[in-house]
C-alpha cells in the first residue's frame, strides 16, 4: 500500500511541474508571441493548465478508470472547483501572511504553495478520483 502512495505522490509531483510549465509556456506564447492581453493570456493558460492537470491526475497519477461520460463530467467539475477553491485560499494566506504578520513574501509564496499542493492531492484522492469500486455509472 505505502508502494503505491510514493508512486502516486511523486507522480502526483512531476506531473505538477509539467502543469505549472505548460501554464508558463501558453502564457509567454500568447503574451510575447501574440501580443494577447495578460489578462486573457493568464486566463487562457489556466484553463490550459488546470485541463492537462485532470487528465494527467485521472489517467497517470491516481489511475482512475471512470469512463463513463457523467463521471467524467463530474470530476471534471469537482476538479476545476477545488482548483479554483485553492486558488482562493492561496490568496487569503497570502494576505494575511504578509499584510497581518508581516512575512517575507516569498516565503509567503512558498508556505501557501505547499499547503494548496496538499489540499488539491487529498481533494483529488478522496473527493474527485475515487477508485471505480466506490463510484458507480448513472
Amino acid at each position: 500500500m505505502m508502494r503505491g502512495n510514493k508512486r502516486e505522490i511523486i507522480t502526483y509531483i512531476i506531473f505538477g511541474i509539467l502543469t505549472t510549465a505548460i501554464n508558463l509556456i501558453v502564457y509567454v506564447i500568447l503574451t510575447k508571441v501574440s501580443g494577447i492581453d495578460y489578462r486573457i493570456a493568464t486566463t487562457i493558460a489556466w484553463i490550459v493548465s488546470i485541463l492537462f492537470a485532470f487528465i494527467t491526475n485521472k489517467i497517470f497519477v491516481f489511475r482512475n478508470v471512470n469512463r463513463g461520460v457523467f463521471l467524467i463530467v463530474r470530476e471534471l467539475m469537482l476538479f476545476v472547483a477545488f482548483r479554483v477553491l485553492s486558488f482562493v485560499l492561496d490568496i487569503i494566506l497570502l494576505i494575511a501572511l504578509i499584510q497581518i504578520l508581516q512575512m517575507d513574501d516569498l516565503i509567503s509564496k512558498v508556505i501557501t504553495n505547499v499547503l494548496v499542493v496538499i489540499l488539491n492531492y487529498i481533494a483529488s484522492k478522496v473527493y474527485i478520483f475515487k477508485s471505480s469500486k466506490q463510484t458507480k455509472e448513472v
